[in-house]
C-alpha cells in the first residue's frame, strides 16, 4: 500500500493465520486500511486465504510473490 496506494482502488480478503482460530478480515480503499480478526473458522470449513485487488498498474506476479513469502510453509518457516 505504501508504494502502490494511489493505484490500488480497492482490496479485501480473508486470511487463515496459522495458530489462530479466527478469520483475519481486511479491506482497503486506496491507502485507508482496516483489519480485524472476525468469526472463527467453522468445523469442517476449509481454512484458506482469499484476496481481491482492484486497481491499475498492479504487478500481479510481484503481489502474489509477496503474499507467498508470508505463507507458513516449511520452506518459509526455515528462513
Amino acid at each position: 500500500l505504501r508504494e502502490q496506494g494511489n493505484d490500488m482502488f480497492r482490496m479485501k480478503g480473508v486470511l487463515a493465520v496459522e495458530g489462530v482460530p479466527d478469520k483475519f478480515v481486511y479491506q482497503a480503499v486506496h491507502m485507508i486500511f482496516s483489519s480485524n480478526f472476525d468469526e472463527a473458522w467453522k468445523e469442517g470449513e476449509e481454512r484458506c486465504c482469499r484476496l481481491t485487488f482492484i486497481g491499475k498498474n498492479i504487478d500481479k506476479e510481484a503481489l502474489k510473490a509477496g503474499f507467498m513469502e508470508c505463507m507458513a510453509t516449511e520452506e518459509n518457516l526455515q528462513k
